[in-house]
């Protein structure tokens, strides 16, 4: 989050506007092999308004894509009325919801949505359950930390599958994986960030089919080595293009 809130002031401070979400191609997947996928945070703190939100929504249901989207702490990054509209956007437009071990297999095909909560914040995640069982919405929740986790939170992470939704892997020490890369090596980022967040979800039960990246921040090079452990990884699309050099490779 301190990185969102440090791109937002350097935005403002530019004067520069926000690329609309429907002109952001990194965020949407039109079918086929794609081993690295991109997705965009409607945090608050983001500005991706309801508006934007909604372009890109009419972009999936029109071109036949699924759009990526994902967030952080519901009720607290991001609110629970932005969430819901959200699903409520997906279903008026026939979006079905798809999981990332669904994208991992290159089988899916648009339109669709793809929704991600990432982190730990797992007693809020499961607060929603209600709220996605209305809108039939399947989300991937990419967890870091786990091994953190209180034995009730993992409780609710079994609950949250059981009901449908997908575990996947985000770390796990949530820290920017080039900077661990510069500092020990791309071995020692393997070793420590990488293969534990995997292995200790694959311990518990959990398929890991996808790995996403802290920050979104990634090289050709950590994509290569990840693969080789899972079929797909996500980064992130940014909506701050005039600022910032979009992390999302364009393939």
């Amino acid at each position: 989050m301190r990185r969102s809130v440090a791109l937002v002031a350097a935005l403002s401070s530019a004067g520069c506007l926000q690329t609309n979400i429907d002109a952001v191609d990194g965020a949407f997947y039109a079918g086929g092999v794609r081993k690295v996928h991109c997705a965009i945070d409607i945090d608050a703190v983001t500005r991706n308004d309801d508006a934007s939100i909604d372009g890109g929504l009419d972009r999936a249901r029109d071109r036949g894509e699924v759009i990526e989207l994902f967030a952080h702490r519901p009720g607290k990054t991001v609110s629970w009325d932005t969430v819901e509209h959200v699903f409520a956007g997906a279903r008026a437009r026939g979006l079905p919801f798809v999981t990332y071990s669904e994208l991992a297999t290159g089988a899916v095909t648009g339109p669709g949505i793809a929704f991600a909560f990432d982190d730990d914040a797992v007693d809020e995640w499961t607060q929603g359950r209600d709220l996605y069982a209305t809108y039939d919405a399947r989300l991937t929740f990419f967890s870091t930390r786990y091994d953190l986790l209180r034995d009730s939170q993992r409780a609710e992470l079994r609950q949250l599958s059981a009901d449908g939704h997908d575990l996947e892997a985000h770390s796990v020490r949530h820290l920017r994986g080039p900077a661990v890369v510069e500092d020990k090596g791309l071995a020692g980022y393997m070793a420590d960030e990488v293969q534990p967040s995997i292995d200790r979800l694959v311990a518990d039960g959990y398929p890991v089919q996808a790995f996403a990246y802290p920050f979104g921040a990634r090289t050709d090079e950590m994509d290569a080595a990840i693969l080789k452990q899972v079929p797909i990884v996500r980064s992130v699309a940014m909506t701050w293009g005039v600022v910032i050099e979009d992390p999302c490779p364009l393939d």
